[in-house]
């Protein structure tokens, strides 16, 4: 795998999985269906996902030579392109205007 890959995959695996929690009702996205997940839950699926992805960058770049060593900048930098990535998704959940069927049910 060359390193251009290597980095490809990491963002691509870092899009779907930092919107995963905002897309799946389930608990830690394999247990339990919930018809409303607290945002606390997607909060926390949305740390074990950013760990995740970190893992597999890390793991990447170990296959690939020596890993370099990282500050706190790194973790900051990566969480916050983390959050970014995320936004489609909690847009989605959160700030959309739900259908006008589902508004008259609701009110």
């Amino acid at each position: 795998m060359t390193q251009s890959l290597a980095v490809w995959l990491v963002l691509a695996a870092a899009l779907v999985a930092a919107n995963l929690p905002f897309v799946s009702q389930r608990l830690l996205l394999v247990g339990p269906r919930r018809a409303t997940k607290a945002f606390a839950w997607r909060l926390l699926e949305l740390v074990l996902l950013w760990l995740g992805v970190m893992a597999l960058g890390f793991g990447l770049e170990s296959s690939l030579g020596q890993r370099s060593p990282q500050g706190w900048e790194f973790y900051a930098a990566m969480g916050c392109l983390f959050l970014t990535l995320a936004s489609p998704g909690f847009v989605w959940r959160y700030l959309r205007r739900a259908p006008a069927a589902e508004a008259l049910h609701a009110g």
